[in-house]
């Protein structure tokens, strides 16, 4: 039987809107589902069905999930003619096992793959081996989600030792900056990339103008939210 994905969308050419990659031109593969509850997610329609998130919706899974087989998503990716297929969520590490076939297609193809991971999950051996490279986005304590369900060490540890991994906070104020510090000794992370939280372009100047001068004085990398910049909460962009 051939493996199927569940997919909430699939979108391009686009370009990457954060971290590393900002900017770059790419496709984007967003899996429905996700094992966290952050209130201020701006993908809820990937999970909330009972409308626990800031924008208190409860989305219809019978709506916002389609079961699709793992060829038909490839050949719709690679319908994209971009190089790069950025894949999120959600969190797409919760159906890794079935990603693996997808990410054979592609990277046979010539395309790179980034996945968009919160850190929860630790990666497969066949997603590091394919030259995956992950964005991970740890969630701190304005997410909402208790410590123990956001912050899971194993899984932090294997991905700080996958090369060419990332490691993108999401942050509002220089206190998140201290929270941010813990994790980085704790888990010996390298590359730190900051982004401002923020729905508008209003609350991401805002919380960029708060944070950009202690980022660059602690040494660390400063992404702004560029697809949200460009297009608000417009989806599929």
């Amino acid at each position: 039987m051939e493996p199927e994905l569940v997919v909430n969308e699939i979108f391009g050419p686009t370009v990457q809107g954060e971290g590393r990659s900002m900017g770059r031109r790419c496709a984007f593969l967003r899996l429905g589902g996700c094992n966290l509850s952050c209130h201020w997610c701006d993908t809820p329609y990937t999970w909330d069905w009972q409308g626990v998130s800031a924008s208190g919706v409860k989305y219809d899974p019978k709506v916002e999930l389609h079961r699709r087989t793992v060829a038909s998503v490839a050949e719709e990716l690679l319908a994209f003619g971009v190089d790069m297929v950025v894949i999120s969520g959600g969190e797409p590490l919760g159906q890794q096992a079935r990603l693996v076939p997808l990410i054979d297609i592609l990277v046979r193809n010539g395309v790179e793959i980034e996945i968009e991971t919160n850190g929860t999950h630790a990666p497969a051996p066949e997603l590091v081996d394919a030259g995956v490279r992950f964005n991970v986005s740890p969630k701190l304590a304005h997410s909402g989600d208790p410590e123990a369900r956001r912050i899971i060490p194993a899984s932090l540890t294997s991905l700080a030792t996958t090369p060419e991994t990332m490691f993108k906070f999401v942050c509002r104020d220089t206190d998140d900056l201290d929270e941010v510090a813990g994790l980085v000794d704790r888990f010996a992370i390298t590359s730190v990339w900051i982004m401002p939280e923020g729905q508008s372009g209003d609350e991401i100047g805002k919380h960029m103008e708060n944070l950009a001068d202690e980022v660059v004085d602690r040494g660390w990398n400063l992404t702004t939210r560029l697809h949200t910049l460009v297009w608000g909460k417009k989806r599929a962009v």
